[in-house]
C-alpha cells in the first residue's frame, strides 16, 4: 500500500478545510495545523496556497486523463470523466473561483493543464506524435469553451445536471476531431 506523500496530505488537509471555509480564509497555519505538520514543512513543498491548488489541480487532471493507465478509454469516456469530476467536485471550485483574487488567473491555469492534457490524449488516440497546427487550434478553442463553461456552472452561471454537463462536453467537441472520440 503507497503512502500519501507530504504534499498530498497538506492538499487533503486543505480540501477538508474548504469544505467549511472559504478560500482566502484559510492560512497555511490553518492547513498545517489540520494535518499536524509545520509551516516548514508547507513552504519545503509549496510557494504558497495558490500554488498549491495549482498543483492538486494538476494532479486531479492527471488522474482523469491518464490514458497510460486506461489504456482502453476513449475520449469520449475520459470527457465524460471529466464532466463527473466537476460535477462531484463543483462546491470546491465554487470556493476557489469565487474567493482567489485571481478567478482569471485560475481559469486559464485550468485552460493550459486542460490543453496539454488534451493534446497529450489526441497524439495518444491517434498514435501520432504531432498534431498539426489547426488541430492544435481546434483543441485550445474547445479547451477555453469547456473551461469557461465549467467556470460558468461551477459559480451558477449556467444550469445543468450531470447529463447536460456530458452532453455539452461530448457535443461541443469538434467535429473535425470526432476521429478521436472513438479511438
Amino acid at each position: 500500500m503507497k503512502r500519501k506523500s507530504a504534499k498530498e496530505l497538506l492538499v487533503d488537509s486543505f480540501r477538508e478545510l474548504a469544505m467549511t471555509r472559504s478560500f482566502d480564509k484559510i492560512s497555511t497555519h490553518d492547513i498545517t495545523e489540520n494535518c499536524g505538520y509545520s509551516t516548514a514543512t508547507f513552504y519545503r513543498q509549496f510557494r504558497d496556497k495558490y500554488d498549491l491548488v495549482a498543483w492538486a489541480y494538476c494532479q486531479d487532471t492527471e488522474q482523469i486523463f491518464n490514458t497510460s493507465e486506461n489504456s482502453n478509454r476513449s475520449i469520449k469516456e475520459i470527457l465524460i470523466s471529466a464532466a463527473k469530476y466537476y460535477y462531484n467536485h463543483k462546491a470546491y471550485f465554487a470556493n476557489l473561483l469565487l474567493n482567489v483574487r485571481g478567478f482569471e488567473s485560475f481559469m486559464l491555469n485550468m485552460t493550459e493543464v486542460n490543453y496539454k492534457k488534451m493534446l497529450e490524449i489526441l497524439k495518444s488516440a491517434g498514435k501520432e506524435e504531432n498534431l498539426d497546427r489547426y488541430t492544435e487550434m481546434l483543441v485550445r478553442q474547445y479547451v477555453i469553451g469547456m473551461v469557461g463553461f465549467i467556470c460558468e456552472w461551477i459559480v451558477d452561471k449556467q444550469k445543468a445536471d450531470l447529463d447536460e454537463l456530458i452532453s455539452v462536453f461530448l457535443d461541443t467537441f469538434p467535429y473535425k476531431l470526432n476521429k478521436y472520440l472513438t479511438t
